[in-house]
């Protein structure tokens, strides 16, 4: 832990109350597993769950303060997202996926437009890095980043919401974001810096796996 982005970022604070961490070291399992594990532990004990990846640079000094905002404006926060939701989506910032030109499965994705994005996330492992600034931060969104997610956990469990395990790595933040669409919970982005070192995996074996059961589980 250590030596990944997150624990190097979290070994730089000094905190009059440090957060409790919930580590899986070189985890193979899907994220809706080991997710849940932290929402079931928290029906005993109530917190601000913080979901986030290793691979992500908390650059913000005031981060414990950024997150708790957010839960006093959403029931569940992020640091991107969009403003709305699509049929066939298939990325939070993405509208469409394009199949390849043999007509095979999808690799080529389009942007929504910029007006219904929201958020910013730094991209790269050395500061000052690449910043994508998508949006305004603090507003509703339909579509949350999967990178960094908050929720108060007794607002979880009111509304009976977990990860669905049936996702792994990909996809289980845009089903999230629909089943508390369903519930009728309020969703948005806050401002919190951050850096993250991947770009993403889209178009992989295991991107096509999750976006087939995505769409069989929504029919869109």
């Amino acid at each position: 832990m250590t030596h990944t982005a997150l624990g190097l970022s979290l070994s730089l604070y000094r905190f009059p109350q440090a957060p409790e961490l919930l580590l899986f070291d070189n985890n193979t399992r899907g994220l809706p597993l080991i997710y849940n594990v932290a929402i079931d532990a928290a029906k005993k004990d109530p917190a601000i769950l913080v979901f986030v990846h290793d691979d992500i640079w908390l650059n913000d000094f005031y981060w414990l303060e950024r997150i708790r905002e957010a839960v006093q404006h959403f029931d569940i926060a992020g640091v991107a997202g969009n403003r709305r939701r699509v049929a066939q989506q298939a990325a939070w910032a993405f509208v469409k996926a394009n199949p390849d030109v043999d007509g095979s499965q999808p690799s080529h994705f389009n942007w929504d437009e910029p007006q219904y994005l929201s958020g910013a996330v730094g991209h790269g492992k050395m500061f000052p890095c690449e910043v994508s600034r998508y949006g305004p931060s603090g507003v509703e969104c339909k579509l949350l980043d999967g990178l960094l997610l908050i929720a108060d956990s007794e607002k979880l469990a009111a509304h009976d919401l977990r990860f669905d395990e049936r996702f792994d790595f990909h996809f289980y933040d845009l089903d999230f974001c629909r089943q508390a669409e369903l519930r009728n919970m309020k969703m948005g982005t806050w401002p919190i810096s951050v850096v993250h070192e991947s770009a993403g995996a889209f178009a992989t074996p295991r991107w096509h796996a999750g976006y087939k059961k995505y769409l069989e589980k929504y029919g869109e």
